[in-house]
């Protein structure tokens, strides 16, 4: 049980570590973190892990009392960290807005999906601490690095020390919001360019996001992931758009752009979601033999004899009496609100009672095998760049595939409106899944933290538990604050409302897309096959590269949102991972305690970029749904009209530029901290 920091690792030690203004603290920055992702998911399909930002903030707000300590910190970043990693099942529920079978989030079924399935994500991954974070070398990277910034702190209490980054956070924040401000408020600045190119009779584009927060993720992902969304981009757009549009005829007065972008939406993404759901599928397959050998050690522990275990302090996880309480009580309130989900149809009960219980079922099987798996790759290559996407189209498939059959033995599919309730059904079960995984991907890398800091599991766990509950209250209500002031692609709350400015949601599109085929039998099943053989190719070929070069790969799950995910989109994460990537070759030649101080203020700085843009985000939809609600204008703080859009594209990529060389000299700058 020793380290470098064993003061805060001994059995005897009695410091506070869930405080009420602890837990105070983890919930007000749960409400910051968790809107923060949803905005970041549904413009971009992308969440970050907030476990590094509110450790820092932690730190700084609780420094000013004097008997605070770094396991009280540790207790707040768990909590807030859970709630900000619970908002990825926005990947997913907006679906229902999206088929038309929602019109506004259910606030009751929204919180409880999220509540219950996040709770049952940490109850799952509670029997495989020991072998996935005890006694495994695996990376955990921002565990890792959320417990260096706290032990930081925790030496530096005279406060002359390296001091604990909120400057970096704060002042990252800073920057992005101010950027966002002036892009989607004041809108002096675009958020891209987008560069149309004719190749022979086809057509294809090159885009540039501008997003600050997107740089600040590919800086956080690093290179393997960055360079393999390139090759996607590169398949996607100098590939397959240029193909279809030179080997197909676009429809009668429809333009040779608006035709590339249709064959992007209606063949080329689905290609990308065959190569993705391939990318998934080897995840799982490569996982489950440690998985499963964690599994079986964590389980034998558990079931040894009191008086035989070694019960140091920081081996005690919750009890299997609570576990098994907490268990139940999360099954109940999915039964219940499956149940309410499913009754409003007027459905013979025994036919209501089958959707419950094989919905419910089908949820917590396939999520207890889902959670085993997202904590390995939690270990293998952190929360922000998990393939979490990849296990909701697996769940999309197996959901729809399970709810076709139900539906086809009741004759739903004969029923006006059978269809649509039977895709929303499959959303709804797969949405408790998404939940389930998200927070089991999480859930390690705090207890990774904690095991680094001299955390007691049991109370680290409950902290994981009430993050779930304060982050599912916050869910519902953020949601229909961005779906009132945005909309969704495909689901616009008003008439004349512009599609441009609809929030993406690129996940809920795909997986929405994927059950509607299915049930339907309209889905375009040919260029799924393409992506299936081309994700099968790209699994060789990383195979291939990790087996005969040292530091070559090329992450199959990457190269499949390459093509799937809009290039605008992709093209900032790239040019942040490039950046990380030579920032990193010129602190080699610096020394070692230099060189990860430079690594924690990029980090810091890169986090800070995120939400900054976020809260921005958030901020502005609130604006606008005020202002639309009074009859004022949906862009109540523009000071441009539309002929300043050339200016706005070139101003957009200087301060893009500048953002680049900021991030670069807060790195590189000689200066500890």
């Amino acid at each position: 049980m020793k380290n470098e920091h064993n003061e805060f690792m001994q059995h005897e030690l009695r410091l506070p570590e869930l405080t009420v203004r602890g837990m105070l603290l983890g919930a007000v920055l749960t409400v910051i973190f968790t809107a923060s992702n949803v905005y970041l998911g549904l413009k971009v399909g992308l969440t970050f892990s907030s476990a590094i930002p509110a450790a820092v903030i932690s730190m700084a707000v609780l420094k000013m009392a004097k008997d605070s300590n770094i396991l009280e910190n540790n207790m707040v970043q768990t909590q807030a960290s859970a709630a900000g990693t619970l908002s990825a099942i926005i990947f997913i529920i907006p679906g229902m807005l999206m088929i038309g079978y929602w019109h506004g989030f259910e606030f009751t079924q929204t919180l409880l999906v999220a509540a219950c399935g996040g709770c049952l994500g940490v109850l799952f991954t509670i029997p495989l601490r020991r072998a996935m974070v005890v006694h495994s070398d695996l990376a955990y990277p921002e565990g890792v690095a959320a417990a260096e910034i706290l032990k930081v702190n925790a030496h530096d209490e005279d406060g002359k020390g390296k001091g604990t980054g909120l400057k970096e956070i704060l002042s990252g924040s800073f920057v992005a919001g101010i950027i966002a401000l002036c892009t989607s408020g004041f809108q002096v600045l675009s958020g891209a360019l987008s560069v149309w190119i004719p190749i022979g009779r086809g057509m294809t584009q090159f885009p540039i996001g501008y997003s600050s927060a997107l740089v600040g993720a590919g800086y956080l992902i690093g290179i393997a992931s960055g360079f393999a969304m390139l090759v996607g981009i590169l398949i996607a757009w100098a590939g397959f758009v240029p193909f279809y549009t030179i080997t197909s005829a676009p429809p009668d007065g429809v333009t040779m752009q608006k035709f590339a972008a249709a064959v992007y939406q209606e063949r080329v993404r689905l290609i990308g979601a065959g190569a993705m759901g391939v990318a998934a599928i080897w995840t799982l397959i490569t996982l489950a033999r440690p998985v499963i050998d964690g599994m079986k050690e964590s389980l034998a522990a558990m079931r040894m004899p009191e008086t035989v275990k070694d019960r140091h302090r920081m081996d005690i996880d919750m009890s299997m009496k609570s576990i098994g309480f907490v268990f139940l009580l999360t099954v109940a309130g999915l039964l219940a609100v499956f149940y309410a989900f499913v009754s409003p149809e007027g459905l013979p009960s025994s036919q209501v009672l089958a959707f419950t219980l094989v919905g419910v079922g089908v949820a917590v099987f396939m999520g207890f095998f889902v959670a085993a798996a997202c904590a390995y790759m939690a270990g293998l290559v952190g929360t922000s760049s998990s393939p979490i996407s990849g296990i909701g189209i697996l769940g999309i498939i197996v959901a729809s595939l399970v709810m076709y059959a139900l539906c086809s033995s009741f004759g739903i599919f004969d029923l006006p409106g059978g269809e649509k309730f039977a895709t929303a059904t499959a959303i709804f079960t797969t949405s408790i899944i998404l939940a389930i995984a998200c927070i089991s991907n999480d859930n390690m890398q705090d207890l990774k933290t904690g095991w680094l800091v001299g955390a007691t599991p049991w109370r680290q766990q409950v902290a994981l538990l009430l993050g779930c509950v304060v982050g599912a209250l916050v869910i519902a209500p953020v949601l229909n604050l961005l779906y009132e002031a945005y909309g969704f692609v495909g689901a616009l709350p008003r008439e004349g409302m512009d599609p441009a400015q609809a929030l993406a949601a690129p996940q809920a599109v795909l997986m929405k897309t994927i059950a509607e085929g299915i049930f339907s039998n309209n889905l375009a099943w040919e260029y799924i096959y393409i992506g299936l053989a081309l994700g099968v190719v790209i699994v060789l070929v990383d195979l291939f590269l990790r087996r005969t070069t040292r530091n070559l790969m090329l992450p199959p799950l990457a190269v499949g949102m390459g093509i799937y995910l809009p290039p605008s989109i992709q093209t900032p994460l790239v040019i942040g991972a490039v950046l990380g990537y030579v920032l990193d070759k010129t602190l080699k030649n610096r020394s070692t305690e230099e060189s990860k101080a430079a690594h924690r203020r990029g980090t810091l700085f890169a986090s800070g970029l995120i939400v900054g843009e976020s809260i921005i985000g958030v901020a502005l939809a609130g604006l606008i749904a005020v202002s639309v609600s009074s009859g004022g204008s949906e862009s109540p703080l523009a000071l441009v009209g539309a002929d300043f859009a050339d200016t706005a594209e070139m101003l957009g990529l200087v301060v893009f530029a500048l953002v680049v060389v900021i991030l670069s000299r807060v790195v590189l700058a000689k200066k500890n901290g």
